[in-house]
Formats: C-alpha cells, structure tokens, sequence
C-alpha cells in the first residue's frame, strides 16, 4: 500500500514509547497518528514561540500604534 505521506524512523526511549502507547490507546488510535498529532501541536508551539520574540522586538518604547480598522482599511 502506497502513501503519500513522507515516513521517517525514530528511535525513543522507552519512557517516551510508554506514554506514547498509554496516550493513543486513551484516544483510541494508532501510535503513529498520536504521535503525529503530539508533533504537530509541538511544532505549532515552537512557532508561537518565535512569532512571540518577533513581537517582542518590535514592542518598543513610544513605538508608533496603528489600529486595526486604519491597518486594514
């Protein structure tokens, strides 16, 4: 069976592989699609996380604020 979905193999502990297993079993799916879903939330994270720092750069003292309304006008 083909799947257009890139595989890629990972070793984890087996610490990892024990709540892995608890948390789709709890969910009532497959390990795999656990997983992929604790990656996609983790990478969704990291991304908050930077747009957080670009945000926080640019939040300057006596930086000039432009309403939503004029932005988007």
């Amino acid at each position: 069976m083909s799947t257009i979905k890139k595989r890629i193999n990972l070793s984890i502990g087996s610490d990892i592989e024990k709540m892995l297993s608890i948390l789709a079993k709890r969910d009532s799916v497959p390990q795999a699609t656990k997983a992929t879903e604790l990656l996609r939330t983790a990478l969704e994270i990291e991304e908050d996380q930077v747009w957080a720092q670009v945000a926080g750069s640019r939040d300057k003292k006596g930086a000039h604020f432009v309403s939503h309304e004029k932005a988007w006008a």
